[in-house]
């Protein structure tokens, strides 16, 4: 039942017309801006600090504010959303679940519905853009993306002509992709930095227009200066990091809640699709140019386009502000039929990364979704499912490679599909412990962590023991096979690892993300630094000195 307030001194009488003879408001309290009395019975304060059971100061019985208190109740609209609630309102009284209007975390959590969560008109008056234009604008970061991981391992797909034209071996050969991943990792905090204060899509235009001209001019390297393609390599990973550190930001500034998962998950489907494409795309070219150069020189021409579509489509919405309310030599003639079963062998890992890519992230993100309705802490216990299922799966796969081809697929099937799960997960957990004028450094810290805890020196390390163990071996295409198998095992141990860490994680998630919804709404400061000083009362007057001023 509501209670009506108690009418005292100071307060406008009902009637009294708010002219400007009336008696000021007395002080008001700092939660709603009205001095709050409590009936009979009632302690002060009590149910204060629970929002699901705040009576309404401000209303009678029958559920009216009185004519004074009408006056003032624009103040307390023009106060931080989450007070809003306190307004008068037609509803009925309930006991069970938050208040309506209590804001929701953000990813959606616990039971309750987040009546704050802009809907389709509120998000086009915040950001300007239509709805329209924002799922177009995901389409273009979408297509960019997916020829991000295209240019990646299209090098993946000509990799064996490539040891082949500098004469090197597999050490030499993972340095190229250390190299790239080196420089993407060094270079993510400084365009994190930029992303954050200046306009990310020209950043993403001249990173773009960066990476495409020197992915084509390292399809020019004479087969001596190796050196070369190693430094170009590098470039790329600088003109690569100036996107994959400020695109998911945009995102994050243009939906909120379930509609940020969904596009984050599509825009996550271009990591297996894009890898797997790029392998595809770099084997087919190759054959069908007689010469694994013309390969490099895909990805160049697509990203021009890209650079347009960026320009003309993207539009830079408000950081935050919807939270305020990724040489052959000649071949002999073959038969059709071998000639099938050969390309059919090319297709089918990039195949399998494509569809598994496309399932476990849809998988995860549906996952996670029907988990949060029960538990707010399923997002990093879905990675860690993933993780830890993807381990034993991958082990198998290299243990059958010998004996099963598709035993291997099998099990290559099962475990891309159990890591790929956590691909949108981990992007949307990054975005929303982080406050929206910091994401674009929390995305390139992200990048350093992951690349330098994982393909920044892996294919090196893995490179150089498989080499180490073929030098107490007799040369054999057999020694080369098993020590190249031995070396991949690490990668299900680390998957362990990984797993292991995000279970880790689950502990603080809730404390983390709370935090930086109250911080989005002003309810939180950070800690400024310490005050070293005390008061010391001098002739009735407060004076502040420092401590060590008074200290022996």
């Amino acid at each position: 039942m509501r209670w009506a307030p108690t009418w005292r001194e100071g307060w406008p009488q009902p009637g009294g017309g708010g002219g400007s003879d009336s008696p000021q408001p007395a002080p008001v309290s700092d939660l709603t801006g009205v001095p709050l009395v409590p009936p009979r019975g009632v302690s002060a304060g009590e149910g204060t600090h629970d929002r699901a059971r705040v009576p309404s100061p401000v209303l009678c019985a029958s559920g009216q504010a009185p004519l004074g208190v009408r006056a003032h109740l624009p103040r307390l609209g023009s106060l931080h959303p989450p007070f809003s609630s306190l307004l008068p309102s037609q509803a009925d009284d309930t006991d069970d679940g938050p208040a309506p209007g209590t804001p929701g975390l953000p990813g959606s959590m616990g039971k309750s519905e987040d009546p704050e969560v802009p809907d389709r008109e509120g998000l086009q008056r915040i950001t300007g853009l239509s709805s329209g234009r924002s799922a177009l604008i995901v389409a273009v970061l979408c297509y960019i993306n997916l020829l991000n991981y295209m240019d990646r391992f299209t090098v993946a797909g000509v990799l064996p002509d490539i040891e082949q034209f500098f004469d090197i071996g597999d050490s030499s050969s993972g340095l190229i992709q250390t190299v790239f991943i080196s420089s993407y990792m060094v270079l993510a905090p400084v365009f994190g930095y930029l992303g954050d204060r200046y306009n990310r899509k020209y950043l993403m235009c001249g990173g773009i227009a960066f990476w495409s001209l020197v992915t084509l001019g390292s399809s020019f390297i004479p087969r001596e200066r190796f050196w070369l393609l190693l430094l170009t390599r590098g470039l790329v990973g600088v003109g690569e990091a100036s996107y994959s550190t400020i695109a998911p930001t945009l995102i994050a500034d243009l939906f909120v809640a379930d509609q940020r998962s969904r596009m984050l998950s599509v825009f996550y489907f271009a990591i297996p699709v894009g890898s797997g494409l790029g392998y595809i795309a770099g084997s087919k070219v190759k054959d069908a140019a007689g010469d694994w150069h013309w390969a490099l020189r895909v990805t160049p021409g697509l990203g021009v386009v890209a650079v347009v579509l960026l320009f003309l489509v993207v539009r830079e919405p408000p950081r935050g502000a919807v939270e305020r309310h990724s040489d052959s030599p000649p071949l002999n003639p073959t038969s059709w039929w071998a000639d099938l079963r050969a390309l059919a062998r090319n297709l089918i890992f990039g195949l399998i990364t494509c569809l598994t890519g496309v399932l476990g992230v849809g998988l995860g993100v549906e996952i996670s979704r029907r988990l949060r309705r029960s538990n707010p802490r399923a997002d990093p216990l879905v990675c860690a499912a993933g993780l830890l299922g993807s381990s034993p799966f991958l082990f198998l796969s290299l243990a059958c490679a010998r004996g099963s081809i598709v035993a291997t697929y099998i099990f290559i099937f099962i475990g891309e599909t159990l890591l790929s799960m956590n691909w949108a997960i981990v992007a949307d957990i990054l975005l929303y412990v982080v406050i929206p004028t910091r994401r674009s450094t929390a995305e390139a810290f992200q990048i350093v962590l992951s690349h330098l805890l994982g393909d920044a020196g892996s294919p090196y390390l893995i490179g150089l023991i498989s080499d180490r163990l073929r030098q107490g071996w007799p040369p054999s295409f057999l020694s080369e096979f098993r020590a190249l198998q031995f070396s991949l095992m690490l990668c299900a141990f680390m998957g362990a690892l990984g797993g292991a860490a995000f279970l880790g994680a689950a502990i603080f998630i809730e404390g983390d993300r709370r935090r930086a919804q109250l911080h989005v709404q002003g309810l939180l400061r950070e800690a400024g630094p310490a005050d070293d000083r005390i008061v010391v009362p001098q002739r009735g007057r407060s004076t502040r000195v420092p401590v060590s001023s008074v200290l022996i």
